[in-house]
């Protein structure tokens, strides 16, 4: 079994994308430059010597500097990603000055067709796309729409920030209070048909396998905890999961966040673990906490492991935790998709890289005897479609 063949498999294997920054009605890129100005790549060609304020430069002036910087970084995964959207969606090399006007001419052609969005999609059999803003879920032109799991950290912090505020004697009322909205929003999530809601959390220093009584003297982290077990609460009765995604932190500086590997992050959320039978699925943006997790759910069958966040979105961290997840969990337990993406072409050029990197680390088991080929492609359909179908109830999607 060459490779190869194992790869053009995999690439016809469907997939859900478990998170992404899609707005229903703006799905095709509306320029070039929607495409080229995508986060990731431009952190990368910033370090290539990319100016930070290229989009105040003249046309002339920010397509050379794009081609100049886009050379210097031709090593980099998001500027292979970058490569192969141009290159297979448009059939362009970027060459020159030139092909980038070229580019953003083909680009904004291609915007105004309805069926690009799903044409792309079907490239790399993306069958459905998750969303965290119910505005955002309504896919114009697309056979599916998207499906919603609500991100409460717009009112989460707020919440336990009131409660920290709040003077003794009102202390008290401001957890009620709090208690009351998110059962609220629980209950309107579940009417609207969302089979779970997804938080970040920042650095916290509380337990949850602690007992903390609401005083005085409870700290920020220990009431985000007391908050937690309670929406964990009203999850579990209401036959919801929590997605949690970990490791990026704000506040080491003004401009940019950071990717943390605390040791002790996982273990402290242990107590929702053990205490709640909903599913957990943790999504981590650093890379030593990509064992945790799994070791997490090791330890807990209601734990799963997420895809691959803002700085783990690299090959080597794609190998090192596709090797901790094949040697200790079932691959039901397991997904791999988190494209991040903004606009419906960078999902193909993220998603190729993994599709890519999959059939690489699959066909070296294979040869190293690990695995036969029946179970790498079993392993491969769970990690980039079932697993995620059967956590969020789409298991009525052909795989």
């Amino acid at each position: 079994m060459s490779q190869t063949a194992l790869c053009d498999e995999i690439m016809r294997l469907p997939v859900i994308d478990t998170h992404t920054h899609l707005v229903g009605d703006k799905l095709n890129a509306a320029d070039f430059w929607e495409i080229a100005d995508y986060f990731w790549l431009n952190q990368e060609l910033q370090s290539a010597g990319y100016p930070a304020d290229a989009d105040q430069l003249s046309k002339e002036k920010r397509a050379d500097s794009f081609v100049r910087a886009y050379h210097a970084s031709r090593n980099t995964m998001m500027n292979r990603a970058f490569t192969a959207i141009m290159k297979d969606l448009y059939g362009i090399s970027i060459t020159d000055s030139e092909s980038v006007f070229k580019a953003d001419i083909t680009v904004k052609q291609q915007s105004n067709d309805p069926d690009w969005a799903q044409n792309v999609a079907d490239r790399l059999h993306v069958q459905r796309f998750i969303v965290n803003r119910s505005e955002h879920a309504n896919f114009a032109h697309m056979r599916e729409n998207a499906l919603l799991i609500p991100r409460i950290d717009s009112w989460l912090p707020e919440l336990a920030k009131n409660i920290a505020d709040a003077s003794d004697p009102n202390r008290e009322a401001a957890y009620t209070l709090a208690k009351k909205f998110i059962s609220e929003q629980l209950h309107s999530y579940q009417t609207m048909g969302c089979p779970g809601i997804m938080t970040t959390l920042p650095a916290f220093e509380a337990n949850a396998h602690d007992v903390y009584n609401l005083s005085s003297v409870t700290g920020p982290d220990e009431i985000m905890m007391l908050l937690l077990h309670h929406i964990c609460s009203e999850l579990q009765v209401r036959g919801m999961f929590l997605q949690l995604f970990l490791g990026v932190e704000r506040r080491w500086c003004n401009k940019s966040a950071a990717p943390v590997n605390d040791p002790l992050r996982i273990v402290k959320l242990y107590g929702l673990f053990e205490r709640y039978s909903i599913p957990f699925e943790l999504v981590v943006a650093s890379e030593l906490n990509n064992l945790d997790i799994v070791q997490a759910a090791w330890n807990f069958p209601n734990v799963h492991v997420g895809g691959m966040w803002w700085y783990n979105f690299r090959p080597s961290t794609y190998l090192q935790s596709m090797q901790y997840r094949l040697e200790a969990l079932a691959p039901l337990k397991c997904s791999l998709i988190v494209s991040d993406a903004r606009c419906i072409e960078w999902t193909y050029g993220k998603l190729l890289i993994v599709k890519k990197i999959l059939a690489r680390f699959l066909e070296s088991q294979i040869a190293e005897g690990w695995i036969s080929r029946e179970v790498a492609l079993n392993i491969a359909a769970e990690w980039l479609h079932g697993s995620a179908a059967k956590r969020y109830g789409l298991t009525d999607v052909k795989q």
